[in-house]
């Protein structure tokens, strides 16, 4: 299920989700002319700086968020003719053929069938596209969940982290060659209290949040943060490259 974000708070934190998209716009060759997909575009952070990098080229961006894409139009405004705005979940076929390359930070651990994921994305591409993205993967918020299980009872299943070899094959059975895929612990601090309080419910626990009455959500957060040895979210991140199949 695609849920909704609170997109103006999401825009108003102190994101890691920046220096994971400036590492993954590294990994993306790029002449300046290309037509990128970035798949999970949020409200428009990486395709701001993504369009920095395309003088002469354009972005697809797609998401299923409908609060994400709002903000990014709002972001955006003035470069919207060289953006097409698509509202789509990622596992399901895509309206888009022959993009020149693929872009993605932070979506696809929200995502449970990778396989449907990668093979919409390879479809979206033309043969020999580069594809470069940064999700959570194996390891991924270990702390977080452990003290969401004391504070439910139960183990969170809203996550898909991935590691990196079960990536890999995901990948090349899509259609994808020249595959690399790593996992770099990245640890995100945050100022104790409000900050982090918000971060977690914005950022990290928005998914059971959903189910609970708006009135519980406060004592909620709090509870998991009381469960936190430190105002820190113990991040890993699956990094990848690879390219599509073909010339």
């Amino acid at each position: 299920m695609i849920r909704e974000w609170d997109a103006a708070t999401y825009d108003s934190l102190p994101l890691p989700h920046l220096r994971w998209g400036r590492r993954t716009l590294e990994r993306l060759p790029l002449t300046g002319a290309e037509t990128v997909l970035e798949a999970g575009c949020g409200t428009g952070r990486d395709t701001e700086a993504l369009l920095d990098l395309l003088p002469r080229g354009r972005v697809i961006a797609v998401d299923g968020s409908a609060r994400m894409l709002d903000r990014l139009r709002d972001r955006l405004a003035d470069r919207l003719d060289r953006v097409d705005v698509h509202q789509a979940d990622l596992t399901r076929p895509l309206p888009i053929t022959g993009a020149d390359a693929a872009f993605s930070v932070a979506t696809f651990h929200w995502i449970h069938d990778h396989d449907a994921l990668f093979a919409n994305i390879a479809r979206a591409l033309r043969p020999g596209a580069p594809f470069a993205a940064d999700c959570g993967g194996h390891g991924n918020v270990a702390r977080v969940r452990a003290a969401l299980a004391k504070v439910t009872g139960e183990e969170p299943q809203t996550w898909n982290f991935a590691g990196a070899e079960e990536t890999r094959r995901r990948l090349e059975a899509a259609g994808f060659t020249d595959v690399e895929v790593t996992l770099v612990p990245d640890p995100a601090r945050l100022e104790a209290g409000e900050q982090f309080e918000s971060y977690l419910t914005t950022v990290v626990l928005g998914a059971q949040l959903d189910r609970l009455p708006a009135a519980e959500h406060r004592d909620f957060v709090r509870a998991v943060a009381a469960e936190l040895p430190e105002p820190v979210v113990d991040y890993v991140r699956l990094e990848f490259s690879a390219r599509r199949a073909g010339s």
